[in-house]
Formats: C-alpha cells, sequence, structure tokens
C-alpha cells in the first residue's frame, strides 16, 4: 500500500498514526483496569519505564553526532545536579543546538 506524499496524503497518515496512538493507549488503560496491580507487576512496570529510556538512549551514546552526544552529556550532568528533569531536558536540546549551530 502507498500513500501520495501530497498534503492531503500526509493529512491522512498523521491521522492514522493518531488513531492507532489513541488505540493503543486507551486499550493498554482498558486492559490494565482488569488487572491487579501487585507489587511485582508494579516493579514490572517501573523496571519497563527504565528499559525504553536505555533503549532510547544507549543507541545515540554509540553512534550519535556531536550534537547527540552533547545533549546526551549536558542532561547528564544537569540531571545529577539539578535533579530535575525539565531544566536538564532544556540543557540538553540547549546544548544540542550550540553544537549544531557551531558545526
Amino acid at each position: 500500500m502507498t500513500i501520495e506524499t501530497s498534503t492531503a496524503g500526509v493529512l491522512a497518515l498523521i491521522g492514522i498514526m493518531a488513531l492507532v496512538t489513541l488505540a493503543t493507549r486507551f486499550g493498554g488503560v482498558f486492559v490494565m483496569s482488569y488487572v491487579r496491580i501487585s507489587p511485582r507487576i508494579e516493579s514490572f512496570i517501573n523496571t519497563m519505564a527504565s528499559s525504553v529510556l536505555i533503549a532510547i538512549v544507549v543507541p545515540m551514546a554509540f553512534a550519535g553526532d556531536a550534537g547527540a552526544l552533547a545533549a546526551l552529556s549536558v542532561t547528564t550532568v544537569t540531571m545529577l545536579v539539578l535533579r530535575k528533569p525539565l531544566p536538564a531536558i532544556a540543557a540538553g536540546i540547549a546544548a544540542a543546538g550550540l553544537v549544531r549551530y557551531l558545526t
């Protein structure tokens, strides 16, 4: 199946992706409403969140360009110093932008 890259095609793709995202989000909440949250399941959910984050960060650390490495480094240091995620993310974005602007 192919969709043209015209304006209508792009909007159709965005709409399809939005529907799939909503279906998976609502579906997960619906299914989990029937599951009793035991300490074991809570531990699994917390571990999965960390696993997803690691799966995103590690490839960037090994294969990223200078901007990606600067963003990762500055975000890590800022998070360790401030212990607040929003300023750390903002500092990482600023570092990546600065490195890419200078190179």
